[in-house]
């Protein structure tokens, strides 16, 4: 299977008389975008506000952040199963607006919400600090259930961005990068003597507003399956879930896996790169060793010297992702895992909820209990009233001034456990 993905690259961000790219400018049209929101009845009022890099802005509590893209050629329509209708992705070409994102903000779902300062000591915690960001507001209607809510924001940013992603159609790309994967016999005899290595992307699919959703799926119901990776990059996996914002996986960060793009950048070096396993994290043990079983027989199979095993969250699926490369090594297949750590504020607990021998290689992203500060913004789109019950939050984190006190973990993406972060910490 054979993607091409056009990069067309946003400077800056407007509001204009219509939705278009000109000249590196994103200019969206703000009463289209409301009405578009306003198509579905459990939302009660939209705005839309523009967030920009450098500028005293605070966005709060972040719901999803996405990227813009549009399939231009080739099966399927950008996030199938969920805005378009069930067809398989990952081929042809599709054009992605790099640098722009659709963020939904508003009253809270979940209290597991985070923020993102676009400016000062905290805006280096997270990657949208760099970007032109969209930010749809919303109100839902009063006594609305809370997953009602959270689908009802999940499929305004979905639509908002497919719409806005619709101005790429027919831009010309400043790049244009080809990924590829073959079918598994071909793909292995192309580089013999290369280690063949996967990748076990784990989905949060715990329930109760920890969801992710493949092709429109619900993840928990759900048995591990293979996937080409590029079909992650036509929006396959959407974000449904208020897990921690530090290590939230947003449906940015499927689009922009950065374990997917390192694999294929090193693909054909000094790696074979097969493919994806597609995996969740349960709630109950007879679910998690199904899944951890079938984990393990899918790499067997497939043949794999090596995988990486990244995952979502923390505390209970620290325990999936144990559970995973424990049983994938006993099949003799290497691991390496990627997480972030939660020690304590002084960094002295136990980093993870399990551990096995197994896991001996592990690249960290960064420690999630570290207390920072956030300086007053001149402009909060969104509201900060629930701060000090948001994950990371505690009581008196929002002081008088509007500064805030809390755990890093509040930050939207700030220790993601796929590395698409600033932090890391080596150990040898």
């Amino acid at each position: 299977m054979k993607l091409e993905l056009g990069k067309i690259r946003i400077s800056d961000v407007q509001f204009g008389e219509k939705t278009e790219v000109l000249q590196g400018t994103l200019y969206v049209n703000k009463d289209e975008i409301i009405k578009l929101v306003l198509e579905d009845d459990r939302i009660a009022s939209a705005d839309v506000e523009l967030a920009r890099p450098g500028e005293s802005v605070r966005i709060a509590p972040v719901k999803d952040v996405i990227e813009p893209r549009v399939k231009v050629s080739g099966s399927g329509g950008i996030f199938p199963g969920t805005i378009n209708k069930v067809k398989q992705v990952g081929s042809g070409r599709t054009n992605a607006l790099v640098g722009a994102t659709v963020i939904t903000c508003g009253r809270i779902v979940g209290f597991q919400e985070g923020l993102i300062d676009m400016s000062g000591p905290a805006a280096k915690y997270t990657p949208f600090s760099e970007t032109n960001n969209v930010c749809i507001v919303i109100e839902p209607v009063e006594d609305i259930e809370t997953h009602d809510y959270e689908a009802a924001g999940r499929m305004a940013g979905l639509k908002v961005a497919t719409y806005i992603g619709e101005a790429g159609r027919n831009i010309e790309p400043d790049e244009v990068v080809t990924y590829e994967t073959k079918p598994i016999l071909e793909q292995a005899k192309e580089y013999p003597d290369l280690p063949k290595i996967g990748y076990v992307h784990m989905l949060q699919s715990q329930g109760l507003l920890h969801d992710t959703y493949y092709y429109g799926v619900d993840a928990k119901v759900m048995v591990p399956t293979f996937m080409y990776p590029t079909e992650i990059m036509d929006g396959a996996i959407v974000s449904g879930n208020c897990v921690a914002p530090c290590d939230k996986v947003t449906t940015f960060h499927h689009l922009n896996n950065p374990v997917i793009e390192d694999l294929y950048k090193r693909h054909g070096k000094d790696l074979n790169f097969i493919g994806v396993i597609l995996t969740n994290e349960n709630v109950f043990l007879a679910d998690k060793e199904r899944s951890s079983d079938m984990t393990a027989k899918l790499c067997e199979f497939l043949g794999f010297d090596g995988v990486l095993i990244t995952e979502e969250g923390y505390g209970n699926p620290d325990t999936d992702l144990m559970m995973n490369c424990k049983k994938v090594s006993q099949k003799g297949v290497k691991v390496v895992l990627i997480t972030d750590e939660f020690p304590g504020r002084d960094g002295k607990s136990q980093s993870l909820a399990d551990a096995v021998e197994e896991g001996d290689a592990l690249v960290s992203c960064g420690n999630g209990n570290v207390i920072i500060d956030f300086p007053p913004m001149e402009k909060v789109i969104g509201t900060l009233d629930f701060i000090e019950t948001m994950i990371g939050g505690y009581e008196g984190s929002l002081k008088p001034d509007g500064s805030i006190e809390a755990e890093l973990q509040i930050v939207i993406a700030s220790t993601i456990a796929n590395g698409y972060n600033k932090l890391a910490a080596k150990g040898y």
